[in-house]
């Protein structure tokens, strides 16, 4: 939507560019997994992973690990998909086959209606943001708060280009990771120290009943997400990848360019997931020590109180305004990652089913503008009539955990009927991709089963 090329949907000959080769040239094309984890590193890492940490102990450490590294091969497709097509996500459900419902495939409409939920989780967010500056100023009310973060992130995405979102969700992410870091590291000159019979134990594959809740919603949250994963596509055509590739004119040239910008995509996934798999990893082990000692788990108001004892508890007293400060700016992100990513996804679906005419610019950017504002009018709402952040979260992450089900199978009928047969992938990736659809497919049919139980 800006520079050179002013329309990143729209593919032409004049927007090829070919794929840098080395290492440093590629760095500067990698972002759209960054965004992700500014989104990432928010609801899931800093409510829902520390909260089962609280409740489960290191018992669940396999979890966390198991939901960071098996959804980045569905992230992949979503990415080799619109970098081969370069069509957006909604218009891809909409081409596959089953019925349709006024013209519209049901994948289209069972994500619409999933997505009613969603508002939930991130209102539970916006929440924690308002809780945060309310422990600041006292003598302002949440509410006040509440609203006046849903008017700011607003007005940051109301005119917020892909370049502005990328470094702005980067500089936030990487602020509070180091703090976060720096935090788990002091926890070995305290009592909360952590052993290496202490991870074994995580690792063992046990599940605890009283945790099931907790544990699914924090499946769907950590690590890329169902809605991350369809954010992921966009991000991807918005960064080049697709535009720089070019229209699919059969010839070897077009090959080479797809093969290149697919292995700067991977490489923009995999270091992605590292970072965020690191930091997740940091924030469960601090709740399962210090939180699961102290039987301190998060909850309603208390929740940011509860949560900076990770803090306090290994940096000192002084510690708490600094982790007030991190959440402030960690959960910020997510409200500030998932807007931009909302309202591409919701134009793209009100395209499809005909409300509007997406691949109108002018249309498509009247639409991101008007849902910036309406979206988070409708967090604000939901935190100060719920008032409960950590169950809005949980709740949330419970649907995201279904809507995963959709992902997987969309990602399956990318793989093997809409891919490429020229950029065909090795056998380890598609052996790790069979067992890590069915491996989630299994996750998410067990997180329906919770749902309606």
């Amino acid at each position: 939507m800006q520079g050179k090329f002013p329309d990143p949907y729209i593919l032409s000959q004049e927007s090829i560019l070919e794929p840098p080769v080395k290492f440093p040239e590629r760095i500067k094309f990698m972002g759209p997994g960054f965004i992700l984890s500014a989104s990432i590193v928010g609801s899931g890492e800093l409510i829902a992973t520390t909260t089962l940490g609280a409740k489960a102990g290191f018992t669940a450490l396999w979890i966390i690990l198991f939901s960071c590294i098996i959804k980045v091969v569905i992230q992949l497709e979503f990415g080799k998909n619109a970098i081969c097509h370069g069509k957006t996500v909604m218009k891809t459900f909409n081409e596959l086959p089953g019925w349709r419902i006024k013209g519209t495939n049901w994948i289209i409409w069972m994500w619409f209606l999933l997505w009613v939920v969603k508002p939930l989780q991130v209102g539970g967010i916006l929440g924690g943001v308002a809780i945060t500056l309310n422990m600041w100023f006292p003598g302002i009310g949440i509410p006040v708060f509440a609203i006046l973060t849903a008017v700011s992130v607003s007005i940051l995405v109301y005119r917020g280009y892909y370049k502005t979102i990328q470094r702005f969700s980067v500089i936030m992410m990487l602020l509070f990771t180091a703090f976060t870091l720096t935090s788990l590291w002091f926890l070995h000159f305290t009592q909360y120290s952590i052993s290496w019979d202490n991870i074994l134990e995580g690792l063992k594959f046990r599940f605890s009943p009283g945790t099931i809740a907790i544990a699914i919603a924090a499946f769907g949250l950590t690590g890329v997400a169902g809605d991350e994963i369809v954010a992921y596509h966009y991000w991807c055509l918005e960064k080049g990848y697709a535009r720089h590739t070019g229209p699919n004119d059969g010839s070897e040239q077009w090959t080479a360019r797809a093969k290149g910008w697919i292995k700067i995509m991977h490489m923009d996934a995999l270091l992605s997931m590292l970072v965020y798999t690191i930091v997740t990893i940091a924030f469960f082990l601090l709740g399962a020590t210090v939180l699961h000692n102290n039987s301190n788990i998060p909850e309603g108001y208390s929740m940011i109180e509860s949560l900076s004892s990770m803090y306090t508890g290994s940096l000192g007293p002084w510690a708490k305004s600094w982790f007030m400060l991190g959440a402030l700016v960690v959960l910020y992100s997510t409200l500030f990652a998932a807007l931009a990513a909302w309202t591409r996804i919701f134009s793209d679906i009100f395209g499809q089913t005909g409300w509007i005419q997406f691949f109108d610019l002018r249309q498509r950017k009247r639409t991101v503008a008007i849902l910036a504002w309406v979206f988070p009018a409708l967090w604000a709402v939901l935190f100060l009539l719920v008032r409960l952040p950590v169950l809005m979260v949980t709740i949330g992450g419970t649907v995201t955990s279904v809507m995963l089900l959709i992902v997987v199978y969309v990602a399956v009928n990318y793989k093997y009927k809409l891919s490429v047969k020229r950029i065909a992938a090795g056998k380890f990736y598609n052996l790790v991709f069979i067992v890590s659809s069915l491996l989630i497919f299994l996750f998410g049919l067990y997180g329906l089963a919770v749902v309606f139980r």
